[in-house]
């Protein structure tokens, strides 16, 4: 969704833009080809890979500031306490993290059961499916991944670990199928579940809040805030985000009002969805929604 980031963010010649989620930099390419000399590109990603591509790509430009973390630690970095004219968040896992088998987010690649997006961070799916009890194991399946069946496969994997360690993208791809209602499915029967292990192990929803709030907290007044979703967890967040921040909550007759809604957000336009060009090139961009909002000044600022 390159063109509709870009016409999201609105650059700046001389603005301080973000990108949270480097991934291989397409939109960071895009932010920097229009900034001005007096411009400045700040770019995080946890993933060390995407770091070092980073640096051997902008790291020699002037304009161009990387730190390794999540977004979740945006306002942590001294970089983004002078403000910032925009922040991208492009959510989710990068396509080369999902063509790597060793890194363990694909059922369809074998490979080691990692799914960490910083693997020197935190324990991998693989430590973690060893040591939790069956409940939590169906929680995180149900309440990151809406898979139906959680109980069962929950139950699968505290049976078949007890046999073998699931060490393996393959192995734990294959024993989801294994025990999922017969019948045509439109998606790989461990779709749900690996994502749902992602998410969980790599605190992504959680990250996803702190980071809007930080976000939120540095943008100037007039900055952009442009965020792409690929699930509907993610974008109910989001969603809920801009909205929480843009209109006021329906008001209870029943109680006195105690101080007026200030909105610090303005919506611009609605969800966008990539184009039939874009999904035809990259059938991964057939889920992904663009919300973007503008930060508003506060209330008796001067203009």
């Amino acid at each position: 969704m390159f063109a509709q980031v870009m016409e999201g963010l609105q650059v700046k010649a001389d603005g301080t833009y973000l990108d949270g989620t480097f991934g291989r930099g397409g939109h960071a390419r895009g932010v920097l080809q229009r900034l001005g000399p007096g411009g400045r590109l700040l770019l995080m990603d946890k993933d060390p890979e995407a770091i070092a591509v980073a640096g051997r790509e902008f790291g020699g430009d002037p304009r161009v500031a990387i730190f390794r973390g999540s977004f979740a630690d945006l306002a942590r970095w001294d970089a983004t306490a002078a403000g910032l004219d925009g922040v991208l968040l492009d959510l989710g896992v990068s396509s080369p993290q999902l063509d790597v088998a060793e890194r363990g987010f694909s059922f369809g690649k074998d490979g080691p059961l990692d799914m960490r997006m910083d693997p020197d961070s935190g324990e991998s799916a693989a430590q973690w499916l060893a040591r939790a009890d069956e409940q939590a194991i169906a929680d995180v399946l149900w309440t990151y991944g809406e898979e139906r069946m959680s109980r069962r496969i929950a139950r699968a994997i505290v049976a078949a670990r007890a046999q073998q360690p699931i060490l393996r993208t393959a192995q734990l791809a294959g024993l989801i199928a294994s025990v999922m209602p017969r019948g045509e499915h439109k998606i790989h029967p461990a779709t749900r579940s690996f994502q749902a292990i992602r998410i969980f192990i790599n605190r992504e929803l959680a990250d996803l809040e702190t980071g809007l709030d930080a976000a939120l907290a540095r943008l100037h007044t007039g900055g952009r805030l442009a965020v792409i979703s690929f699930h509907s967890l993610e974008d109910r967040i989001v969603k809920r985000f801009i909205a929480g921040h843009a209109k006021a909550p329906p008001a209870n007759r029943r109680m006195p009002e105690l101080n007026a809604f200030v909105p610090t957000l303005r919506t611009l336009g609605n969800a966008q969805k990539a184009d039939a060009a874009e999904t035809a090139a990259n059938p991964r961009a057939r889920s992904a929604v663009l919300r973007v909002a503008e930060k508003l000044a506060a209330q008796g600022a001067a203009p």
